[in-house]
């Protein structure tokens, strides 16, 4: 019998180029074979950790009485849709002509989970091994192919991607049906969602307690130049300046020039492409990653969901080919002296290096790209121009000029050599000064004050905040931390999309720029949520010790351990913020006030409720005394209640008698429990 070797891919599309390459053209019932080999794919995350109701059917409903929900043994379950693949890869694992299975998912922590998990519940024990590459190029693919690694050098990656999916489950489950419970309404909450939302609250309360300051500056004008005083908070100050200098000669008291340089910018990583393409092109950091990904499987570009600005040492000899290619994308010259070495650091790169056109580039017609995956092209191309350039060379020139007695600072750039900036999309702001020497005379047109305010704080744009995650509490990390920041390259994009589908946080147009601004309730919740979930250490901390996990420095069992004392001790201390209802209001009608705490009474599915957090008035529907009079709890019944303590009722049904009476219906509120009493009117 012929032997083969299964070789399971991430997606579809990943599948046929990898089928291609190897020569597997027959196409089967989810997958394809030929020539020794058969080539399936999921479709992502065909199977997820189970639900919490799958460990307990008392789960089903949030109550805080059932926190925390610690699951042992951990389970697994289908992601719905997917059975029907899932149920074709289970059966090829077992097939008895498979001799051995190729994990061929994305070279990443998730593409490790998502094939393992398949693997193992499908309880597969055939050798695995590790298809490990950085590029989706025929040539990548087959170098690939004949470096597989034993599937074992990859156990660490799995259990830390293992550990990562238990933790976030874990915080995700408890944390949110918590705050959710005790503020009567759905609030999602996540330890990279939660610090990241907590930037942008703060931005926001910063700018909103900014008091702009005026200040004022005298100009003068010149024929060649402009030059400017020292700034005065004093408007009248000014004004006196600029008097003073009216009719007084203006002469040169130095000139200063100094010759600087800047060096080549390094490649991008994720999450410098995704800030660029915000900032240049309007793309959010989802839409930069989702143009990335598809110009991936079309073998256009390297792997996008890497960390490195780098390349590794042995791709040198390779750079000047693919500058030709960059260029040729481009539509540029390419520069005239290659510097292949200052791109190239394996000790910057770990799992992936730098993101790059690829050689297959030369040959696609790029203009067929649509709009999106082609400007990302263009970025990419252009920063590897920029990265192998000469540094940029200029000189910057600081002129003082005297006038009435008051000094004036003109400040003007010269270009020596254009380097890296000759590729680089910036515009010039600082001009040259005209030839000056120290006691020249400077003609004067005028002077003129004006006006200027200290500025607050700005807005969040994707741009800034994908940079702060990415320094978030660097500060108070251990310099020896490996994983710095909120999330990694690969989760910011989608973190973002959570937050705004959750309706923390809305996309708002202002002029050329998009900010990103906290809702109401996403303000709210930054203020009952504790320190601990909203610091970015703690996320930050989960990715140094998930590397110590990845590199066998620390057992899995440790670090969930630590996850699960800090998810009971949150749910054991927290308390209620007293008066927290105003942070969240239902916008239900409110039937009445309490007679308890004055507070506002709403109408919910079991009954009238107050909406006070702290307080437990309710009139429940389903209450028995009433029942028994054949009384139905209405709206208006419960806001007379609530409004006189007291209704006039006729037709109430007697148990005893089955016949029917007029009476009084008194509410009584002890403080602690509600109940009803009859009146009789024996006038």
């Amino acid at each position: 019998m012929s032997q083969y070797k299964l070789v399971v891919c991430e997606k579809p599309s990943v599948a046929q180029a990898v089928a291609a390459v190897l020569g597997a053209k027959q196409r089967g019932d989810g997958c394809l074979s030929g020539n020794g080999y058969i080539v399936s794919w999921c479709f992502g995350h065909l199977a997820e950790i189970s639900s919490a109701e799958a460990y307990d059917g008392k789960y089903a409903k949030w109550r805080r009485g059932d926190l925390p929900i610690l699951p042992d043994p951990w389970q697994f379950q289908l992601t719905k849709g997917k059975e029907a693949q899932y149920d074709i890869l289970r059966e090829l694992l077992h097939r008895t002509d498979v001799s051995e299975v190729i994990n061929a998912c994305d070279a990443g922590r998730e593409g490790e989970l998502i094939f393992r998990t398949v693997y193992y519940l499908a309880g597969c024990t055939k050798t695995m091994k590790r298809l490990w590459i950085s590029s989706m190029e025929d040539a990548a693919i087959r170098d690939g192919f004949k470096n597989l690694r034993p599937g074992s050098d990859y156990d660490g990656l799995y259990q830390a991607a293992l550990c990562r999916a238990k933790a976030d489950w874990l915080v995700g489950i408890n944390a949110t049906r918590l705050f959710s419970v005790l503020y009567h309404r759905t609030l999602n909450v996540g330890r990279v969602m939660s610090p990241t939302l907590a930037l942008i609250v703060q931005r926001e309360a910063e700018i909103g307690a900014f008091t702009p300051e005026p200040f004022y500056t005298v100009n003068m004008e010149t024929p060649e130049l402009s030059a400017v005083s020292e700034k005065e908070k004093d408007k009248e100050k000014a004004a006196e300046i600029a008097a003073a200098c009216k009719g007084q000669t203006a002469v040169v008291k130095s000139v200063e020039r100094k010759e600087k340089t800047e060096s080549a910018p390094a490649l991008y990583d994720l999450t410098t492409l995704q800030r660029e393409a915000n900032r240049v092109l309007g793309f959010t950091a989802q839409q930069t990653l989702d143009y990335l990904q598809s110009l991936y499987e079309k073998k256009l570009v390297t792997y996008p969901r890497t960390d490195a600005r780098f390349l590794t040492d042995d791709m040198e000899a390779a750079v000047p080919g693919l500058v030709s290619v960059a260029a040729a994308i481009c539509g540029m010259e390419a520069p005239e002296a290659v510097n292949a070495a200052q791109v190239c650091n394996s000790k910057k790169v770990s799992d992936h290096h730098a993101i790059l056109p690829t050689a297959s580039a030369a040959k696609a017609d790029i203009a067929v790209l649509p709009l999106g995956e082609r400007e990302i092209m263009k970025l990419a191309a252009r920063q590897l121009l920029c990265a192998v350039s000469a540094p940029h060379r200029y000189a910057e020139t600081v002129a003082i000029i005297e006038c009435g007695g008051c000094l004036f600072t003109a400040k003007g750039k010269t270009v020596i050599v254009p380097g890296w900036k000759a590729y680089a999309q910036q515009e010039q702001t600082e001009k040259p000064l005209p030839a000056l020497s120290e006691g020249l005379t400077v003609e004067v047109t005028g002077f003129s004050v004006k006006e200027g305010k200290t500025s607050p704080p700005k807005h969040y744009t994707e741009d800034t905040l994908l940079s702060s995650m990415e320094t978030a509490g660097k500060e108070d990390m251990p310099e020896d931390a490996e994983r710095k920041g909120l999330g990694t390259p690969a989760t910011r994009a989608a973190t973002l999309e959570k937050l705004i589908s959750a309706g923390f946080v809305e996309r708002k147009k202002a002029r050329k720029a998009v900010h990103l601004m906290p809702s109401q309730v996403g303000v709210s919740l930054i203020t009952v949520l504790p320190e601990q979930l909203q610091s970015p250490l703690l996320t930050a901390e989960w990715e140094h010790r998930l590397k110590e996990v990845e590199r066998g420095e620390l057992s899995p069992g440790e670090f969930m351990d630590g996850i699960s004392e800090g998810v009971q001790e949150l749910v054991k201390s927290y308390e209620i913020i007293p008066g927290a209802e105003v942070l969240f209001p239902s916008g239900r009608e409110v039937v009445g006030k309490c007679p308890r705490c004055g507070g506002s009474v709403t109408e919910s599915r079991r009954g009238f409720f107050c909406e006070n957090n702290t307080c437990r008035f309710g009139l429940w529907k389903d209450n028995k005394f009433l029942a028994a009079k054949k009384v139905t709890l209405t709206k208006d019944l419960a806001a007379a209640l609530l409004k006189d303590r007291r209704v006039k009722m006729t037709g109430l049904y007697s148990e005893k008698t089955g016949s029917t009476y007029d009476a009084t219906v008194l509410l009584r509120d002890t403080g602690e429990s509600v109940r009803y009493e009859l009146q009789f009117d024996h006038a």
